[in-house]
């Protein structure tokens, strides 16, 4: 009553009008707030406090969508949540790309693939800067980004496997937490820019139910395979962002499982960050999965289960769910708190001249410096499969080459998806021009149309068909040498297309072999009694069973960038020294596999594979040679929170310099448990001058060893001996070296 008696008497002292005079009042409370919340001597928690209760309910809700409004009444800007970096800054202009993640794999050079994330998000800051001078806020103009994607590549169908690092959950997790590293950046206060680890947890098509499928697996499957390289980046990458998966596992989506985000993520890993959705999972839960009746129930669900943000618009239906007592405010006020503290560690509410990143110059992106980042992890991601004779390297003395195939001028095999645009990218067959200039006749004929390409050049039309080969042919008789730029395309493998071409569907594939078109080229070709050399584009395996047998030699290049035609060159030609694994096992033929839809780990991965791979996982050659001189461990005995240090020494036995990959396996005879054949354990990439030895240290930490026991339902390390195998691959071991491990 005295305020309101207070009021009426201001009012008629100064002749103001009740409704200005709660306008200043509001904007004096708002100023308060403002003074809280942008003062950076405070702690972010007093400081998101402060702000997050000054707003109201509405402002809240739509704050947890991507596309987050501007609070101007408290000087808060709009901000796009959603924003892709798989391999450089992607659909946000011209930006530096690198091969496609599934190549960043085959490097098995964590370092580098940290120096390449620190590129990506250097670009990513000088984007975000100059949107802002601008005045805009839209999507992929931010610096959160939904990258990177770490499940597990258990089946060479699936067409979004290009986008992850391959099979082994190991390997996956080092590469990971080294690309997390890169972009979030090493400043203890504030983060370069934000990863997100997707997609959580068991998730690996098929693309066409991906709405609506549920994944089951064992126990031993999910801690074993699925969950280990998210593990890895929530407490060894520190990454302050996880997606949920759009499929339910168990048949809870994973976007509001309970088991998946409150008791392994936060509970049992800690997480501490936000927890986002892909994009419309929401959505999916009562229109994909048929859950909950309606949106608004659906909303509820996820914030319930700790998913802090939706990709989309579902959660405008939060405020209709609290009224309707579906959620409390005090459980959406714990997920906003969770999406400003990013947004504060991101330093956005802080002076620029207290941020590192925010200096970051506007020209940083596509530098001479980054393309040559790009091509020297592009030369490092390329896989020698074979090379008989020692046809490869190329003499630069050569006279006349031909360079046949669908994909060897084109850009989009360059690419991959999730992708930037490039200001120069270069083709495989520009490679080939530009390393041997005018010293050699390049006769160039595409000899065949790729699959997705093949209306465009008259399938149906054989006399199109003939010429086309007519002219591959023709090409080859006046070459000394064949190079078949052929494989597969991004335009056929990819997450959720519109494709359906014979063996792809949907984005998928429905077997793994080569175009039929493409083999039956090589075939005239190989008549033709040229020497060939098969270069590869794809993102995932291909049987490529009579290539294999007959042709002397072979090249995996995956997708691998705008600097790729270099790359591939300076392998042609003995520039570089091709050192890449394989991250993924090249099966014969599908038959081989379970079917699509089955995710249990048995008889898929070099971990649970019976058969006979045409190439094993862990797979690639050198134009040197590398001998295995001996192995030595820094004791015998170790117990559970050790660290065993494993001393290798190579001797580089061939004719010039070249990295060779040191994998190290381990398996346990007489274990008391089911087990995987072997499981990489450890591994080093390292550089060795002909005719010298090097020794390298491997850590293998104890816990490494650990396995799933269902008896106690956690992890656990089996006492026993075990068996190190190191080697050239999973398939070519040797050394062995044994432990004993304690209680």
């Amino acid at each position: 009553m005295r305020r309101f008696l207070r009021g009426i008497f201001i009012v008629f002292l100064t002749g103001l009008s009740p409704f200005v005079l709660a306008q200043e009042n509001t904007h004096s409370a708002n100023s308060d707030v403002e003074q809280i919340f942008r003062n950076p001597s405070l702690s972010v928690e007093m400081r998101v406090n402060k702000l997050v209760s000054a707003m109201t309910l509405e402002e809240k809700t739509l704050q947890m969508q991507n596309q987050a409004p501007a609070i101007e009444r408290l000087g808060i800007q709009a901000y796009n949540w959603w924003s892709e970096c798989l391999h450089g800054v992607a659909r946000n202009g011209i930006a530096s790309v690198f091969p496609q993640a599934i190549g960043m794999a085959a490097t098995w050079n964590p370092e580098l693939i940290e120096q390449e994330a620190d590129v990506i998000s250097t670009e990513a800051r000088s984007k975000y800067r100059v949107a802002i001078e601008m005045g805009q806020h839209g999507v992929y103009q931010g610096l959160t980004f939904y990258s990177p994607n770490i499940n597990i590549f258990r089946d060479p169908r699936w067409g979004r496997g290009q986008e992850t690092y391959g099979e082994d959950p190991f390997l996956t997790g080092r590469i990971g937490v080294a690309f997390v590293k890169g972009l979030q950046g090493n400043d203890p206060k504030y983060f370069k820019v934000i990863a997100t680890a997707k997609h959580f947890a068991v998730h690996s098509g098929p693309e066409s139910s991906r709405h609506k499928f549920d994944a089951w697996c064992s126990d031993q499957d999910l801690f074993e395979t699925y969950l280990p390289a998210f593990e890895a980046l929530v407490r060894d990458g520190h990454v302050y962002s996880i997606m949920g998966a759009y499929n339910r596992f168990r048949n809870e989506p994973c976007c509001t499982s309970d088991f998946l985000l409150g008791e392994i993520l936060r509970k049992k890993w800690g997480f501490s960050g936000y927890i986002t959705t892909d994009c419309g999972a929401i959505w999916d839960i009562w229109h994909g999965h048929g859950l909950q009746p309606d949106e608004v129930r659906a909303a509820a669900l996820g914030v319930r289960a700790g998913c802090d943000l939706t990709c989309g618009t579902e959660y405008a239906s939060l405020v209709d769910a609290v009224q309707k007592g579906y959620v409390t405010e005090a459980e959406i006020d714990k997920s906003v708190k969770r999406l400003f503290t990013a947004r504060f560690k991101l330093g956005m509410f802080d002076p620029d001249s207290m941020v590192a990143w925010a200096k970051n110059s506007t020209g940083s992106v596509d530098t001479l410096a980054s393309r040559q980042l790009v091509r020297q992890v592009a030369r490092e991601s390329i896989v020698l499969l074979k090379n008989d004779s020692r046809l490869l390297p190329l003499s630069k003395s050569i006279k006349s080459i031909a360079v046949i195939g669908p994909y060897a001028d084109q850009t989009s095999v360059l690419l991959g998806n999730y992708n930037g645009n490039p200001s120069h990218p270069v083709t495989i067959l520009q490679g080939i021009k530009d390393k041997i200039g005018q010293s050699a006749e390049v006769n160039y004929a595409m000899g065949v149309a790729g699959p997705e390409d093949s209306t465009s050049f008259g399938r149906g039309d054989k006399s199109r068909q003939q010429n086309l080969m007519e002219d591959a042919l023709e090409a080859a008789n006046k070459s000394q040498v064949v190079i078949f730029a052929g494989g597969i395309s991004p335009r056929l493998e990819g997450e959720e297309m519109q494709v359906e071409i014979a063996g792809f569907s949907g984005g998928d594939r429905t077997n793994t072999d080569l175009p039929s078109d493409q083999t039956k080229l090589l075939q005239k070709l190989y008549q033709t009694g040229k020497p060939i050399v098969l270069i590869l584009t794809n993102g995932s395996a291909l049987s490529i069973n009579w290539e294999a047998l007959y042709l002397p030699a072979i090249l995996e290049t995956w997708y691998p960038g705008e600097e790729g035609g270099n790359a591939i060159a300076d392998v042609l030609f003995g520039d570089y020294n091709p050192a890449g694994r394989l991250p993924v096992t090249f099966y014969r033929s599908v038959d081989d596999l379970p079917a699509f839809e089955d995710y249990s780990m048995k008889g898929r991965t070099y971990k649970y594979f019976n058969g006979k791979p045409l190439y094993v996982f862990g797979h690639g050659l050198s134009y040197s040679s590398f001998s295995y001189l001996m192995s030595v461990t820094n004791k015998t005995e170790y117990l559970p929170n050790d660290t065993v240090l494993l001393q290798v020494k190579v001797k580089n036995t061939g004719s010039m310099a070249g990295d060779e990959v040191i994998q190290v396996y381990f398996n346990k005879p007489g274990s008391a448990f089911e087990r995987p054949i072997r499981s990489l354990v450890g591994f080093s990439r390292v550089q060795i001058s002909m005719g010298t030895e090097k020794t390298v240290v491997i850590s293998i930490p104890v816990k490494e060893l650990r396995i799933y026991n269902p008896e106690i339902a956690d992890y656990f390390i089996e006492p026993g001996t075990y068996q190190l195998s190191i080697g050239a691959s999973s398939g070519d071991l040797r050394l062995v070296q044994e432990i004993r491990v304690h209680k």
